[in-house]
């Protein structure tokens, strides 16, 4: 099942299973996909950079391409369904905030996507299993091939498992254009190259707990929030780091201020 794009002086004859031996059970376990066979994910963790110096093998490449359109149409059926009251406009931009390489890197990090890529010794050397563009094209490249093995609804399945709690985060915080959470991670991109880091605290009885969550960039906090759940702290404490960086982003949604009673 190796239909993923051929590096230089690739051989047509080699499989995935000539490649270095690698334990994928944990990372089935995480993905939640029992693939049909051993070599079905194997495919989507070759990255060009390992090719290029392991002649004879294909990268990840033409999976990534198709991962990218299955993902596209796994979260539009996902926000379509959901929010049938949304027009096209808010529809689209509640899937930008979650198709995009800072939230897909985000999700690959999460799952510790990484640690299973095949990288050449350069990338390997300067940090690429960190590297937000390699991962975001391999959690792609995962997603494609699920659908080559499984079909569209078992990849349908696992985008749904991958990011539906972030779709809802953005319901919760009033709507796509009130997202304040995928609003920082643009700009940590754009700007800093970074990806905010949260650390999040609670106190107080179960049924009245409180919930304190920092932001941090590479390493320095720029945001704090409070709230009655951690998903709401995490947004006011991604719209106080906004505020920081004198992000001109859309005014707030009420119930996100500060003080503000929350649901």
């Amino acid at each position: 099942m190796l239909s993923t794009t051929s590096c230089r002086d690739s051989d047509p004859d080699a499989t995935i299973s000539d490649l270095p031996e690698r334990d994928l059970r944990v990372l089935v376990e995480r993905l939640g996909y029992e693939p049909s066979t051993s070599d079905a994910l194997g495919a989507a963790l070759v990255h060009r950079s390992w090719c290029a110096e392991n002649p004879g093998h294909q990268s990840n490449e033409r999976l990534e391409f198709l991962g990218d359109a299955v993902l596209g149409l796994a979260v539009t059926d996902m926000v379509y369904a959901r929010f049938p009251d949304l027009d096209e406009g808010r529809l689209t931009d509640l899937r930008k905030s979650v198709v995009n390489a800072v939230t897909l890197t985000e999700v690959a990090t999460e799952i510790d996507l990484g640690a299973w890529l095949l990288l050449g010794r350069g990338e390997e050397q300067s940090g690429g299993r960190e590297k937000s563009s390699i991962l975001s094209d391999a959690l792609e490249a995962v997603i494609g091939a699920v659908y080559v093995d499984g079909g569209i609804d078992e990849a349908m399945k696992l985008v749904d498992a991958l990011v539906s709690d972030r779709v809802d985060a953005v319901a919760e915080a009033g709507g796509a254009g009130h997202d304040h959470k995928s609003r920082l991670q643009e700009l940590a991109a754009q700007r800093l190259s970074a990806v905010p880091a949260y650390v999040s605290e609670s106190t107080g009885p179960d049924h009245a707990r409180t919930f304190t969550v920092t932001v941090s960039l590479d390493g320095a906090e720029v945001g704090e929030g409070r709230g009655r759940s951690k998903k709401q702290a995490e947004q006011r404490a991604a719209r106080a780091a906004l505020d920081a960086l004198h992000d001109p982003a859309p005014p707030s949604d009420p119930s996100l201020e500060q003080g503000t009673p929350g649901a």
